[in-house]
């Protein structure tokens, strides 16, 4: 059964930092691109971060571009995103996904229909 959970959400107040994680079982880990979306309330998901199969090259949205770390351990089966000076802008259900495209690992992929599996996301609260 393919599974990615995500943990280490929770509520931090305005500059704070939090760490994401997101184990993956049941796949090839180290042949999948791994991104982070987020979701607010009454919003779209939106793209987040996106880190290639071999953790070697990151992407970032423009908004937590110097702010947020995404990283890999294949050994590990597992994703992270290190979340730095956080803001109540940045408050969102958080999800991980992946896929198993060349393409997206090679150049990055920023949409989620590009994402074929995915967690049940952990929620970040940044209070004021």
């Amino acid at each position: 059964q393919v599974q990615l959970v995500e943990s280490g959400g929770g509520l931090v107040q305005a500059g704070g930092s939090l760490t994401l994680s997101c184990v993956a079982s049941g796949l090839a880990f180290s042949n999948y691109a791994m991104g982070w979306f987020r979701q607010a309330p009454g919003k779209e998901r939106e793209f987040v971060a996106a880190v290639n199969w071999s953790g070697i090259s990151t992407y970032y949205t423009d908004s937590v571009k110097g702010r947020f770390t995404a990283s890999r351990d294949n050994a590990k089966n597992t994703v992270y995103l290190q979340m730095n000076s956080l803001q109540p802008e940045d408050t969102a259900i958080y999800y991980c996904a992946a896929t198993i495209s060349y393409r997206c690992s090679r150049y990055g992929c920023d949409a989620a229909a590009d994402y074929g599996i995915w967690g049940q996301g952990t929620q970040v609260t940044v209070s004021s």
